[in-house]
């Protein structure tokens, strides 16, 4: 890979991990699921206009939009408003990598590779850590429930993963952007009977210049850029050699909470995500070893 395309690879990871902390800044403005609808309006508005909708039924597309929209980010967003840390939701929302693996085998019928197990056992027990010290320990900066919201929310993008592999080969910028504007009316809906019309509207109009850029950052910071730039780099290089550097992202989120936000990380976090990091390492090995079998022999 060339050094400005990992130079473009790191961006993105630094974007994505760095983002945890907008959108706790985000948070501070706007009730977590209209944070979500707004995050969604902005990724599919203007770009509807200039994308062709991909040859995707619209149920589908309304399926993962749904499940991005109301699901996983609805969740994490909620979660994050008091129940998880930063650093820790962008550490505990990884579990989509085990979650889309399980599916795959429950719907699809893959089989489980042997260092792919060892991958899910190194991360189980470092999501277990973060579990227990949530019920011991009262400054651990993440309730139970909070951990709870923000695996159900991976289990949401673990769904929406399966359901884009099983839309085969389109562009994926198109259905992104399409299936975010699927996405954005059931994620309103929901504000409106969770959060109120009331709340909605004293946001919208008190919320400040800041408050409005972590919107329009969510929607085209993280999706049009980074995403963009990410499948870009994935047309041009193997998975093998962009997918890697997406480690960075919890260890991104971690610091950067840290940093900006005085997160404390003491050491029980730190063992928390060198297991986690540890299974999405194994994982992505246990791939690459996957692939170099399925190569044809001379």
């Amino acid at each position: 890979m060339p050094f400005s395309h990992l130079l473009l690879a790191l961006s993105v990871v630094f974007v994505w991990g760095t983002n945890f902390v907008v959108i706790k800044w985000g948070l501070d403005e706007f009730p977590s699921f209209l944070f979500s609808a707004l995050r969604f309006l902005f990724s599919a508005l203007p770009w509807v206009f200039l994308v062709k909708r991909p040859e995707v039924p619209w149920t589908r597309m309304a399926a993962i939009g749904t499940l991005l929209s109301v699901g996983q980010f609805g969740l994490l967003y909620w979660a994050m408003r008091q129940d998880i840390s930063p650093g820790l939701a962008s550490l505990v929302v990884q579990a989509q990598v085990f979650f889309t693996i399980l599916l795959a085998m429950l719907i699809g019928g893959e089989r489980l590779r042997m260092l792919q197990g060892a991958a899910l056992v190194l991360a189980v027990t470092g999501f277990a850590l973060v579990g227990w010290h949530s019920v011991v320990d009262a400054r651990a900066s993440v309730t139970l429930a909070g951990l709870g919201m923000v695996l159900c929310a991976a289990f949401c993008w673990g769904c929406a993963n399966t359901l884009v592999r099983g839309a085969g080969k389109v562009n994926m910028l198109a259905l992104t952007t399409w299936s975010s504007l699927y996405g954005t009316a059931p994620v309103l809906a929901v504000s409106l009977m969770v959060e109120g019309p009331a709340a909605i509207a004293h946001a919208v109009s008190h919320a400040s210049f800041n408050g409005w850029m972590a919107v329009l950052w969510q929607g085209l910071g993280n999706t049009t850029f980074a995403f963009g730039a990410w499948n870009w780099l994935l047309s041009r290089h193997p998975a093998s050699t962009v997918t890697p550097t997406a480690l960075l992202v919890p260890v991104l989120g971690m610091l950067s909470s840290a940093w900006l936000m005085a997160e404390p990380l003491p050491g029980w976090k730190l063992y928390a995500a060198a297991l986690v990091l540890g299974g999405l390492a194994l994982n992505l090995y246990a791939g690459r070893i996957a692939a170099r079998r399925a190569l044809p022999q001379a």
